[in-house]
């Protein structure tokens, strides 16, 4: 049989599996190990700096176990040592007051578990970055939903040059966007006598969000000292939200060593390289933390060391308007209704009353808010009752009604 043959059946019996067992089956993790897990980053900013500190564990599609309780500090070069202090969750922090990295110089990361095993870092020096350039974005079309389809949208690029020394540049970012919700709460429904405004309206909203992507540039794949159209991000303009009203993107640039490169590279593979039963194996692991004792044992994450720059763009529902380019409708369900909305019948032998109703959109079912009530023309007599989803009436149940420190409305 051929090998395509072989693989065949086994994908055969596995779904023939897959399909025919009434309960799931979890296999067990033979030969487990419980790795330790860093993860953090210093820069040149005035700001606090977190290291969070977990270990995974054996369960299939579960988060790792924070690590409380643990001894972390920073030294530098100068022989200073600058204790973190924990917090919840397995995160230890720097005092903003106290602690300052500065481009040029090295600095190593240390910690003891509650366990009393003994971790550092390579000496990492801080590398001094180039500013970005510039950040803009053009009409794109791009596959999403597992490349089953293809989706119009903007994408984001960005122009700089490469590091000073050594030409290895690392990106992320923080996106932040203005929303409207299209039927917002306006009124409580306390009786049918008793229908009194709300004290906020709540129909504007901010969305935050921590890129999760891996950006990375090797001088290595290029002989330029310049990154032009640099693919930062790509937004479907018919599946999001972001571009309705104002959006805000905030690029940070970091120089890296070629060490790190190779980490974050080698994780872009790890994750593009797919979870199947027949891809390829996990490229080595790249960490630069070492139990000092045991300098076998394998460590996941890494301590990143950079000075950084960054950048703001802003794009409105202006800029998006004149590309022609499909926007997101919100999926919300509006109800208007009555008691003679509700036939008498076997179910109904008599009309609901307006209590009725409204315990039963709103305190029987979860799924729905009062918006507002329709009155009869020239009259305080209800005609009927409009209810929505939640999402639709409530901006808060999936952003902030408090306006970030930075947002500017444009005009």
């Amino acid at each position: 049989m051929t090998k395509a043959g072989v693989k065949s059946g086994i994908i055969l019996i596995f779904v023939t599996l897959l399909c025919t067992c009434i309960d799931p089956y979890t296999p067990a993790v033979r030969g487990y190990q419980s790795l330790l897990v860093v993860e953090g980053l210093i820069t040149d900013a005035n700001s606090s700096f977190a290291i969070k500190l977990s270990r995974t564990i054996s369960e299939q599609n579960s988060n790792p176990e924070p690590v409380s309780g643990a001894t972390v500090s920073i030294s530098d070069d100068f022989g200073s040592s600058i204790p973190l202090t924990g917090v919840a969750g397995g995160i230890y922090k720097t005092d903003s007051l106290e602690f300052h990295a500065t481009p040029g110089r090295t600095y190593i990361l240390h910690l003891i578990t509650p366990e009393g095993m003994e971790y550092e870092s390579d000496s990492c020096l801080m590398r001094p970055v180039n500013d970005i350039d510039s950040i803009y974005f053009a009409k794109e079309s791009e596959l999403i939903n597992n490349s089953t389809e293809t989706a119009e949208g903007i994408k984001i690029y960005l122009n700089s040059s490469t590091g000073q020394d050594n030409g290895f540049v690392r990106w992320d970012f923080d996106e932040t966007w203005k929303f409207k919700i299209p039927l917002p709460k306006k009124f409580d429904y306390i009786n049918d006598t008793t229908i009194v405004p709300v004290d906020m309206v709540k129909e504007f909203c901010w969305k935050s969000r921590k890129s999760d992507e891996i950006l990375v540039h090797s001088p290595e794949t290029s002989n330029e000292t310049k990154i032009e159209k640099f693919p930062v991000y790509f937004i479907a303009t018919g599946s999001s939200d972001r571009l309705l009203i104002q959006y805000n993107i905030l690029v940070k640039q970091y120089s890296i060593s070629k060490k790190e490169y190779e980490f974050w590279n080698n994780m872009v593979q790890v994750n593009s390289g797919g979870g199947d039963i027949f891809a390829a194996q996990p490229y080595p692991v790249i960490s630069n933390i070492h139990n000092v004792n045991m300098p076998g044992e394998k460590v996941l994450g890494y301590f990143q060391v950079s000075a950084m720059k960054q950048k703001r763009k802003t794009i409105t529902i202006s800029d998006i308007a004149k590309l022609n380019l499909p926007l997101y409708h919100y999926p919300c369900k509006r109800i208007e209704i009555s008691p003679s909305s509700f036939p008498i019948s076997s179910s109904w032998q008599k009309a609901p009353s307006w209590d009725d109703i409204y315990e039963m959109y709103c305190i029987t079912s979860s799924k729905y808010d009062f918006v507002e009530p329709i009155f009869l023309p020239e009259s305080t007599k209800l005609s009927k009752l409009i209810f929505s989803t939640k999402e639709c009436a409530n901006c808060e149940l999936t952003g902030t009604s408090i306006k970030p420190d930075f947002w500017t409305d444009s005009k």
